[in-house]
């Protein structure tokens, strides 16, 4: 099966940085189709955080979609269309298209694995799970912060009978086989796809020269 990326622009001002439920939730209010649609992974809107739990949506914000080619013409249907996230609202673009590319270094920013919520546990699940797919060259990492300490992640799922937050780490591979970059960008690892979960993209190399700071990709291995 081959997949592609989707980006589309997105206009707007400003968004939860915790904004992955209200996304998905407001596309599939304007195409429930999205339901039935398998593989499909609904990216985080890009914009520059804030700091205080918002992102500024730029003029190069964009939402990304991977999902198989033969589903385009369902998801090309959200280009000019308004979305409500939260108490926010966003207008699309029209996207452009991009294939899938082998790199031998991806990341993806939050990976969630049902009982793992601590570093040691979640890196030894993502293991097993990459051997699964029979991927078992390359190097896998949780990166850390500034103070060299996993960085955990939450997700937070607002359903009308609760709302609740589950944990996760980003996850980095690097030195990958062509072969293998391209399976994990197709399948992923964990679960919440459509919330932006488990969705592999190129890996962007830090600078390290920072002065006295840490480098941020330095990863438990």
């Amino acid at each position: 099966m081959n997949f592609i990326d989707l980006a589309f622009p997105v206009k707007g001002t400003v968004l939860n940085a915790d904004h992955n439920y209200y996304l998905y939730s407001a596309i599939a209010k304007e195409f429930p189709i999205l339901h039935d649609l398998p593989d499909l992974a609904v990216n985080t809107i890009s914009g520059k955080p804030d700091r205080e739990g918002k992102i500024l949506l730029v003029p190069g914000s964009k939402l990304w979609m991977r999902l198989p080619i033969d589903n385009i013409t369902h998801i090309y249907q959200l280009a000019g269309k308004k979305l409500r996230i939260g108490q926010y609202s966003i207008e699309l673009g029209n996207p452009s298209l991009h294939p899938l590319e082998p790199v031998e270094s991806l990341k993806a920013r939050i990976i969630t694995i049902k009982g793992h919520t601590e570093p040691i546990s979640f890196l030894e699940a993502v293991k097993r799970q990459l051997f699964a797919l029979e991927i078992t060259e390359g190097d896998v990492g949780i990166p850390a912060n500034h103070e060299g300490i996993p960085k955990r992640l939450t997700l937070q799922i607002k359903k009308p009978e609760r709302t609740y937050s589950i944990v996760g780490y980003s996850v980095l591979l690097s030195n990958l086989s062509a072969e293998d970059s391209l399976k994990i960008q197709q399948v992923g690892i964990g679960g919440k796809r459509r919330l932006g979960c488990g969705v592999f993209y190129p890996a962007v190399k830090k600078s390290t020269n920072s002065g006295n700071k840490k480098n941020v990709e330095a990863t438990l291995g």
